[in-house]
C-alpha cells in the first residue's frame, strides 16, 4: 500500500513538473515576445545611421564579385573600410571591379574560383587564409539560372544550377566558418530569391535550388545560435527582379524592377544592422502570407493568371526570346521567358 502511494506521488509529481515545464516555457516565450516586438518598433524610429556597426578592418568575401550586385557589394563595403576578397571565373571583371576599388582608396584583391568544384573551392579559400587572412563576412552572392519547363532542362544545366545556387555554399561556408567559430565573430550572408519562397514559372530548377538556399541558411543559422555563437551575425536576402541585363526583356506588370545599385545599398546596410531578413522590396513580404492563408485552389488560379495568363505580371519581349546573357557569377545562360531572380 506504501509502496503504490508513493508512485502514486511520483507520478502526481512528475506530472506538476511537466505542467510547470510548459507554463514556464509559454511565460518566458510571451515575454520575449514582448520584448523583441517592442524592440523592433523602437528600432523603426532610430535613423539606420545611428544604429549601423563599423566594418572598417573586416575582411568581406563575395562570390560572383566580377560584376552585377557582388561588384556592386564589394565597392561599397570597401568605401566603408573593409578588405575586399571577390570571387568569379570573369577575370576581366574581377580586373576591373578590383583596379576601381583601389583607384578610390579601398583594399581589394580577386581570386579565380569555379564554386562548383569542391577541391578548387577549399584550395582557393585556404590560399585567401594565408595571403589576407580570415574572412569575417561572407556573401554567397554568385547565382545561376537556365529558364525554361521542366522537359525543355538538359540534365547538365540542372545539375550546374544546383552546384552554383545550393551545393557551393556549403563548401564556401565550411571553410570560412570555422575561424569564425574560434574567434566567435562574423557575418554570413545569403543571396536568395523571392524565387525561393514562391514556386515560379520556368524555374523549377532555380526556384527549388532558391527553396533549398533558404532553408540552409536558416538551419545554419538556428544551429550557430543552439551553440552559443552570438557573436557570429547571418543576413538572408530574397530580392525581387533585378535590372541587371540578367533579365532583359522582362516587364513587371505588378511593380518595376529593382535597380542593382539599391539592392546592393540594401544587402550592405543589411550588414551593417545585423538584419536576420532583407526581403526587396519590402512590401512583398505582406502578400507572402497569402499563400498560406487563402485557398490552395485559389491560390495557384492566381498564380496562374498573374504569371501566364494574357496580363502576365511577366511580360517578355519575344524577339529577345534564347538571348543568350551573363548571369552575376559571369556564367552564360540562356532564356526563353523569365524567371524570378
Amino acid at each position: 500500500m506504501n509502496l503504490h502511494l508513493i508512485g502514486h506521488c511520483t507520478g502526481l509529481q512528475m506530472e506538476l513538473l511537466e505542467w510547470a515545464s510548459i507554463i514556464y516555457d509559454l511565460l518566458v516565450f510571451a515575454g520575449m515576445t514582448l520584448i523583441y516586438i517592442s524592440e523592433s518598433v523602437l528600432l523603426t524610429f532610430i535613423p539606420r545611421r545611428y544604429r549601423a556597426k563599423s566594418i572598417k578592418g573586416e575582411i568581406a568575401l563575395i562570390t560572383g564579385g566580377a560584376g552585377g550586385i557582388g561588384s556592386l557589394i564589394a565597392k561599397k563595403l570597401a568605401k566603408l573600410g573593409a578588405h575586399v576578397v571577390i570571387w568569379d571565373v570573369n577575370r576581366t571583371g574581377m580586373e576591373d571591379t578590383v583596379r576601381e576599388i583601389k583607384e578610390n582608396g579601398g583594399k581589394c584583391c580577386s581570386y579565380y574560383c569555379d564554386i562548383t568544384n569542391r577541391e578548387e573551392v577549399y584550395k582557393t579559400a585556404k590560399a585567401v587564409q594565408i595571403e589576407v587572412g580570415d574572412v569575417t563576412i561572407l556573401i554567397n552572392n554568385a547565382g545561376y539560372v537556365y529558364g525554361k519547363t521542366l522537359l525543355n532542362l538538359p540534365d547538365e544545366e540542372i545539375e550546374r544550377t544546383y552546384k552554383v545556387n545550393i551545393l557551393s555554399h556549403y563548401w564556401i561556408t565550411k571553410a570560412f566558418v570555422r575561424d569564425m567559430m574560434r574567434n566567435n565573430h562574423g557575418h554570413i550572408v545569403t543571396v536568395a530569391s523571392v524565387a525561393g519562397l514562391l514556386g515560379t514559372y520556368n524555374c523549377t530548377d532555380y526556384s527549388a535550388t532558391k527553396f533549398a538556399a533558404i532553408g540552409y541558411h536558416e538551419s545554419l543559422f538556428s544551429e550557430l545560435k543552439a551553440h552559443g555563437y552570438d557573436g557570429i551575425h547571418a543576413t538572408l536576402v530574397c530580392p525581387y527582379f533585378i535590372n541587371t541585363g540578367m533579365f532583359q526583356g522582362v516587364k513587371p506588370r505588378l511593380m518595376p524592377m529593382l535597380e542593382p545599385d539599391y539592392v546592393a545599398e540594401e544587402v550592405v546596410s543589411g550588414i551593417l544592422l545585423n538584419q536576420i531578413n532583407v526581403v526587396l522590396p519590402w512590401t512583398i513580404r505582406y502578400l507572402l502570407p497569402l499563400k498560406c492563408l487563402i485557398p490552395a485552389k485559389l491560390c495557384w488560379t492566381l498564380m496562374y493568371h498573374i504569371i501566364r495568363g494574357p496580363q502576365s505580371m511577366m511580360m517578355l519581349d519575344k524577339k529577345k526570346e534564347n538571348q543568350t546573357l551573363k548571369n552575376n557569377n559571369n556564367i552564360t545562360v540562356i532564356f526563353k521567358e523569365a524567371c524570378a531572380h
